[in-house]
């Protein structure tokens, strides 16, 4: 469900991701693509507890080398990414976070 805010200067637009790889990709997209200062990025979990994602990938899927086993990464609920928009076209945020497989993407 997207929310779009009033067409003010200053507004917040959030999505949440299945992993930091996805999530990642959505802040990389924002800053060279669309010229978004990483300082107003911000990305967490998107619950109290900390968290991968709900799914494993990339390095968090990585096998331990040190152990010899699976590695297990927390998988306790999405990955949030947040962004601080000053005068930037919330429509290309949403679009970057949609290509990176956002999910929960709301605007105020």
């Amino acid at each position: 469900m997207t929310h779009h805010a009033a067409n003010d200067s200053h507004s917040r637009i959030t999505g949440c991701f299945a992993t930091r790889g996805d999530a990642e990709r959505a802040v990389e997209h924002l800053v060279q693509e669309h010229g978004i200062d990483r300082s107003a990025i911000s990305v967490g979990a998107a619950r109290q507890a900390n968290s991968a994602g709900t799914k494993a990938s990339g390095a968090d899927a990585a096998a331990n080398p040190d152990e010899g086993s699976a590695f297990e990464p927390a998988l306790g609920g999405p990955i949030e990414v947040s962004v601080q928009l000053k005068d930037a076209n919330g429509a290309q945020a949403e679009k970057a976070f949609r290509s990176a497989g956002a999910t929960d993407i709301v605007q105020r």
